[in-house]
């Protein structure tokens, strides 16, 4: 029944003429499974789901790689003061605005990028905007994604594996990455303490960021094989139930999240 449907509408409006109409229909489907709707924190979902998911636990442990000002961390302790936050953010400018604006909600601050190795890498930002929202350790997001001019910064770089391990953390509630592309690079430096299940839930970004890092959606899926994959709307969670490129592999704007299996 489905694929009659599809060839009548082939049939029908696979013309040049409707293309203008095939793209808006296009482009109203994306919002409508949770892609491009970045306008504000209710459109994404994120307010649903940080509430839904903090509050619905007395206590635990949240990373938030990538903390940018620090929204997300006080967002969380606004909803649960019992939560234990993290936040970590390697942009030196965006890293004091971060310290200045959760300094009252006593989370924990660190001036490091996370990745897969520890080290020092490039971060990028605008010349004429150092400290945006955009900032990535991959050139081609300013530059070719953005088209912008770049300016860089010398950062250091920890993998969460070896942070947990000084710190003692045995189990983190919630793993938050918004990395501008280098998401993948921070779980494979966490991939120890994701094999050994002690990861709640990872809620990360898939967009046209990943082509500039060349990261697969089928990456984040391979690479977590005890999780089942959502993606985020505005009212809630829906399954990602199988992997399939047509779906999955869409660049742009999307909040994905990841939840071990019980």
């Amino acid at each position: 029944m489905l694929n009659k449907a599809l060839d009548l509408y082939q049939a029908i409006f696979g013309k040049t003429f409707f293309l203008k109409f095939n793209q808006l229909l296009y482009m109203l489907g994306l919002r409508g499974i949770g892609i491009l709707n970045y306008k504000n924190d209710i459109q994404s979902g994120e307010e649903n789901f940080i509430r839904n998911h903090i509050t619905a636990t007395s206590e635990g442990v949240v990373f938030d790689v990538g903390a940018n000002k620090g929204e997300y961390s006080n967002f969380i302790k606004k909803n649960n003061q019992n939560i234990k936050v993290f936040a970590f953010e390697p942009h030196p400018t965006t890293y004091k605005n971060l310290v200045k604006n959760v300094s009252n909600n006593g989370i924990d601050t660190f001036n490091l990028a996370v990745g897969s190795n520890k080290g020092s890498l490039i971060l990028y930002d605008y010349e004429n905007s150092d400290g945006s929202e955009h900032a990535s350790l991959y050139k081609d997001v300013i530059e070719e994604i953005h088209q912008g001019k770049s300016v860089s910064h010398e950062v250091n770089m920890i993998t969460l594996d070896d942070f947990v391990a000084e710190q003692a953390i045995e189990k983190i509630h919630l793993l938050k990455i918004d990395t501008e592309g280098h998401e993948l690079e921070v779980l494979r430096g966490f991939i120890n303490h994701i094999k050994n299940n002690k990861i709640d839930t990872i809620h990360f970004e898939f967009n046209e960021m990943n082509v500039a890092s060349r990261v697969f959606f089928k990456d984040f899926w391979d690479l977590l094989p005890n999780y089942k994959f959502y993606r985020m709307l505005p009212n809630g969670l829906v399954e990602i139930k199988k992997y399939s490129p047509l779906f999955c592999e869409i660049y742009a704007y999307q909040n994905i999240v990841a939840k071990l299996k019980t």
